[in-house]
């Protein structure tokens, strides 16, 4: 890389700013690229919650995931938070994790792209949120919902999955 430009890479990086990414790029928070992969098939299972700071039903239920997150963690399973929210309204993603008390990772893109990178994953479409990814603990995607899901159910299904493979 050029001087110049590692300059400039090092000025926005010290200002705190995001660097800009690709499209349909996940992100975290500071703006740092992400993949799904560096999330999932780690041992747990991992449940993605796909949302978006004005959603009702995702401001409604995120202290249940929260509690979910705790419960599990240790041991069997982990939350995994992506808003549809983009960087261009990174300060909305951040209150909500903030006024949620999000406990888990989040990372960011935008609600187009994150349509594309749902139905490349799922082979259907997201056409709304909440929505959610289910990942055993190998990190194979093995269900995804459109539409609010108790965390009970969740529960059920992975204990259900587990013993089944056990």
């Amino acid at each position: 890389m050029n001087r110049p430009i590692r300059i400039l890479l090092t000025l926005l990086l010290a200002l705190g700013m995001a660097l800009p990414t690709a499209a349909g790029t996940l992100t975290n928070f500071e703006g740092e690229p992400a993949e799904l992969s560096g999330y999932t098939g780690k041992g747990q299972w991992t449940i993605v919650k796909i949302w978006v700071s004005n959603c009702h039903v995702c401001n409604q239920e995120a202290h249940a995931y929260v509690a979910f997150h705790d419960k599990h963690r240790a041991d069997d399973a982990q939350m995994l938070g992506i808003s549809l929210d983009g960087l261009d309204n990174l300060l909305d993603a951040e209150a909500f994790v903030e006024r949620h008390g999000l406990n888990y990772p989040n990372l960011i893109v935008g609600w187009e792209d994150g349509g594309r990178l749902f139905y490349e994953l799922t082979g259907t479409p997201l056409n709304g949120t909440p929505a959610f990814l289910i990942y055993t603990p190998e990190g194979e995607l093995v269900a995804q919902q459109v539409g609010a899901v108790p965390v009970d159910l969740i529960e059920t299904f992975i204990g259900g999955k587990a013993a089944n493979d056990g």
